[in-house]
């Protein structure tokens, strides 16, 4: 399926270790890529294994004027037995076709993305670290014809590029405090919220520069309507946790991305015999919940940063803190058994885990 091109350049082991030995997450890539081209007439063809290198676009390419572009992420792991798996990755192809769909695009097959991204963690298999590192996997697909016209672009290219990573974010695994954006919204009623595009993440890019100015690491949307619903973070999704035992996330509608670790999250819950709520819940009742004590813990979860504890909130109004600003049981629970199937060092009782064979 793959047609494999010699890197003559690749990186000697001594110069690969340098760069892994403390990678600032998405800013360290691997040697080399997996590439696909589809049109009109030939639908996809071309695919490649080869060097990591500049894509030469025409100005006129589509994805410049338009935005017709989509991606994915996810993990490749070192398992305790030496070998590497992926953690659902056939969700990830999933996700990734329906995002397609939504933005007027080829959908890939299942199979082929499942063995581009395949194809590159064996090419690449000397770039994932050992111990808590992981190989950080991102395919795309962008729209590559030249023309200026408002219309679904006739030609694609989908790559996947890999990238050794450690903690998504400075704080690790301890919480971090959050920006409640108050005038700013991810994504509205029939929009694409629930694709995996670039345009909802630079939507975003504003107000998480707010978040900073504001000592925050994330940033928390409400609802387009009404501002009043809690929706998501600007790259996860948020659960909380209730004094009675219960987890409740907001319910998927179309504004919000179904989170491939949301959903596994909600799974691990019911496996622990948790009540599951998907349902809305007002930034209001969040404020006199968190003052009552009747809300406990609330973390987020995704494929970066797995599971995160939220220890402050901050809005325009005034702060307040959860879980005495530190993460609680729950979370840290959910986070260590989900971790544990992902990395194989526990049982995976919904065979999660897709086992790469290496060349």
């Amino acid at each position: 399926m793959f047609k494999h091109i010699a890197h003559p350049t690749a990186s000697p082991p001594e110069v690969r270790a340098a760069l892994m030995a403390s990678p600032a997450f998405g800013k360290v890539f691997t040697d080399h890529m997996v590439t696909l081209r589809w049109s009109q007439n030939a639908g996809w063809h071309d695919g490649k294994v080869g060097p990591r290198e500049p894509f030469t676009l025409d100005p006129a390419a589509a994805v410049l004027h338009y935005a017709q572009e989509i991606f994915e992420g996810l993990k490749a792991y070192r398992a305790p037995d030496g070998g590497v798996r992926l953690f659902r990755p056939r969700e990830n192809a999933r996700r990734f076709a329906r995002s397609a769909e939504r933005m007027a695009m080829p959908p890939l097959p299942e199979d082929m993305f499942i063995a581009a991204v395949q194809a590159l963690v064996q090419t690449d298999v000397d770039w994932l670290p050992t111990g808590d590192g992981t190989l950080y996997l991102r395919p795309f697909m962008f729209a590559s014809e030249a023309f200026l016209g408002v219309r679904p672009a006739v030609e694609y290219i989908f790559c996947v590029i890999a990238c050794p990573v450690g903690a998504y974010f400075k704080a690790g695994s301890n919480a971090i405090a959050v920006w409640v954006s108050s005038d700013y919204s991810r994504a509205g009623s029939g929009g694409t919220g629930a694709a995996k595009c670039g345009g909802n993440y630079a939507a975003s890019l504003q107000v998480q520069a707010e978040a900073f100015r504001n000592g925050c690491e994330q940033v928390l949307f409400l609802d387009a309507a009404e501002h009043r619903w809690v929706e998501e973070f600007g790259g996860m999704n948020v659960f909380f946790v209730f004094d009675d035992g219960t987890l409740r996330t907001p319910r998927l509608g179309g504004t919000i991305l179904p989170g491939i670790t949301r959903d596994s999250i909600l799974t691990l819950a019911r496996d622990n015999a948790m009540q599951v709520e998907e349902a809305p819940y007002a930034f209001d009742e969040w404020t006199r919940d968190a003052a009552s004590g009747r809300l406990r813990e609330v973390f987020a979860c995704g494929t970066a940063a797995v599971v995160l504890p939220i220890g402050e909130v901050r809005y325009a109004g005034g702060a307040m803190t959860v879980a005495g600003g530190a993460g609680g049981q729950v979370t840290a629970r959910l986070r260590e058994q989900l971790l544990g199937i992902q990395r194989g060092s526990l049982p995976d009782p919904h065979n999660w885990s897709h086992l790469v064979e290496l060349r």
